[in-house]
């Protein structure tokens, strides 16, 4: 038997059925799709057993590697045990999750409602503060991701993901603290942060002046990893106060030491959110979210109606989630994220040094970002250079990941465990391919 034909043949077959049996409108990485097979801590292997180093984490979500033992294992003796029951049951490893959850959130943040997604978490906590507050309308950010869902694609703040021009009434877009790009044209502190200012002047004049909440990612992710002003979250959680909101952190690419430092994205601002919501990178790889919030929000949901997730506090999930958890405690700590996060921004800033097509290099800990431009001055996007390097980086074996609202600005986000030396095989590969670009 020809092994290389049936490989090519696997393969072949895969993109074939990918074509005819799921929707046209997936999106997929590369001018020839990658059908990958397995994956190992640092590593993935596709169908024609190419290795590939994984510095985009499976967008942002493998968070302590692929396959590893601790989740496989605390999964594993779950599945003997129980694999589902609903939330109409309490489970034990659904309640020790959420204390874990009570111990590692900021602040008054204690009580827990899982969902099996991201959007289902941003939902919930949409539907949490307007019942909390009695008020309906939401601020929400431009150039933002919050989910597939009406709800959240009402709340996200670039057309190319709101299918079918989805719309809820009463959700308004505040112009985004993207200071590369200032909606204001100008420059950082002397702006005086005037993006801030605009999340009022949007809810005097396109509210009715009083809010149920805020949403807002602390470091935006599908938004092309956009870090805001150190002032602007304790400017605009006193704006949306003031207009009895409530201030959502959606920290669904940002949570669990990502950032570096700490636990949370939203702490490195000083503020603490009211709601929170979490997903990606708190179970691994298995289907979890989070919404969180204080006892006295909490307590507003009893009078609210009956609600159930057929999904949500999964056992295995929690299970996997506990275990990566406890991963995270020991190998990939905030500290050691931002330690190592650092280190990749030092060799991100030397190569935006040496290429002029680099316009911006930008993010926290393990969530760094390039912005790709056609010159530095005019800061015109160039999705040229981005096609380039995505092909240069499959073929030398790095997996990368892209945003942004002109998918010019490449995302870097390997899993927590990532080491030193991880960052300088990926920093080198990088380099190599970051040569072949020609704009």
């Amino acid at each position: 038997m020809n092994t290389s034909k049936t490989i090519q043949s696997k393969k072949s077959q895969i993109l074939d059925k990918q074509k005819k049996y799921l929707w046209p409108n997936h999106l997929l990485y590369y001018t020839e799709p990658l059908p990958l097979e397995r994956g190992d801590g640092m590593y993935v292997w596709d169908v024609e057993g190419k290795k590939y180093l994984d510095f985009f984490g499976g967008i942002l979500t493998t968070s302590v590697g692929h396959n590893r033992p601790e989740v496989t294992r605390a999964v594993q003796e779950q599945t003997e045990k129980m694999i589902h029951s609903s939330t109409l049951y309490p489970n034990e490893t659904h309640v020790n999750l959420a204390k874990k959850m009570a111990e590692l959130a900021p602040g008054k943040l204690q009580v827990s409602y899982f969902t099996p997604s991201g959007t289902d978490a941003d939902e919930t906590a949409v539907f949490l503060a307007k019942g909390h507050t009695g008020n309906q309308e939401i601020i929400a950010l431009r150039h933002g991701y919050s989910g597939r869902s009406a709800i959240g694609m009402s709340l996200t703040g670039q057309s190319p993901w709101r299918i079918g021009g989805t719309h809820i009434l009463g959700i308004k877009h505040a112009l985004n603290p993207y200071c590369y790009r200032c909606p204001f044209k100008m420059t950082y502190p002397s702006c005086g942060v005037a993006c801030a200012q605009d999340v009022e002047d949007t809810i005097k004049t396109t509210t009715s002046g009083r809010i149920a909440a805020f949403i807002a990612e602390p470091i935006q992710g599908v938004g092309g990893f956009i870090v805001p002003p150190p002032e602007y979250f304790k400017i605009v959680k006193e704006i949306v106060e003031s207009y009895e909101g409530l201030f959502i952190a959606d920290e669904v690419q940002t949570g669990f030491g990502r950032t570096g430092d700490k636990w949370f994205g939203i702490e490195h601002w000083g503020v603490e959110p009211d709601i929170m919501t979490m997903a990606k990178s708190i179970a691994n790889g298995f289907p979890l979210a989070n919404t969180i919030t204080t006892p006295e929000i909490a307590e507003s949901t009893r009078c609210a109606g009956l609600t159930i997730s057929t999904f949500g506090g999964n056992p295995v999930s929690c299970a996997a989630s506990l275990a990566t958890m406890e991963v995270l405690e020991k190998e990939a700590t905030p500290q050691h994220n931002a330690r190592v996060g650092n280190m990749l921004r030092n060799g991100l800033e030397k190569m935006k040094e040496k290429y002029s097509f680099i316009g911006d290099v930008r993010g926290m800990g393990m969530m760094q970002g390039l912005e790709l431009v056609k010159d530095r001055a005019g800061k015109e996007p160039c999705t040229e250079a981005t096609a380039q390097l995505f092909e240069a980086t499959r073929e030398l074996g790095l997996l990368i990941g892209k945003g942004g609202m002109y998918g010019n600005v490449i995302r870097i986000s390997p899993p927590m465990t990532a080491t030193e030396e991880d960052v300088a095989v990926a920093l080198d590969l990088l380099e190599k391919a970051l040569g072949k670009v020609r704009v």
